[in-house]
């Protein structure tokens, strides 16, 4: 049963988050996350789907964060990020594509509720402790390899995907700053709550 739970706290999680995400790629205009920039980007140069990048950029990060720490790829994280760019490809193609945000006020409205929204999901999915995404284990790996704080090993893997993006001319202006300084405390600001949840239901089931 507590399997169950933790399982149903990650596919609800993943679920709720990637809507979020979603919300922020529809005002792309305004700035989107590093990676998320990435993914727009080589989904307008090169093809296939926004969830179809985020597939392809999970399955490098496996083999490069192996290389950082020096152990065999954590290959159960492919699972994640399968799961979590099949979501981003279902809410933008079934969602999202049926409208258009166009006033300035209601794209950052729809940036600022996304940014809520992908705390809230965030902080259900991670209570499952299953398998990280690859962009989750990056950060960890590059704080584990240099030997730096979480914050800056944060900073460089959302450099990592911004250098890329800005040169691609991905969708980079200031809802990226805000989403980049913004999420961590979202996350945080649910977390709690949903850990004494998830504790709570695996002590009566």
């Amino acid at each position: 049963m507590k399997f169950f739970i933790r399982l149903l706290f990650f596919i609800i999680g993943l679920t709720i988050m990637t809507f979020g995400v979603c919300m922020t790629i529809e005002v792309a205009d305004i700035g989107v996350g590093a990676w998320d920039a990435l993914n727009v980007a080589l989904t307008e140069r090169v093809g296939f789907s926004v969830g179809k990048w985020v597939m392809i950029d999970g399955a490098i990060l496996v083999i490069v964060n192996s290389f950082l720490v020096k152990r065999r790829p954590d290959l159960l994280s492919l699972l994640t990020i399968i799961f979590i760019g099949s979501l981003v490809d279902f809410w933008l193609i079934f969602v999202f594509d049926l409208f258009q945000v166009e006033p300035f006020i209601a794209k950052l409205g729809m940036l600022l509720v996304g940014i809520l929204i992908i705390g809230f999901g965030a902080a259900i999915y991670l209570q499952a402790k299953f398998p990280q995404s690859p962009i989750d284990n990056f950060m960890l790996a590059i704080k584990e390899r240099f030997h730096v704080n979480l914050m800056a090993a944060k900073t460089i893997g959302e450099i990592s995907a911004l250098i890329p993006a800005f040169f691609l001319k991905g969708p980079i202006s200031y809802g990226t700053i805000i989403i980049t300084f913004t999420v961590g405390p979202a996350i945080q600001l649910f977390f709690p709550t949903f850990g004494k949840l998830i504790q709570r239901l695996q002590e009566k089931y």
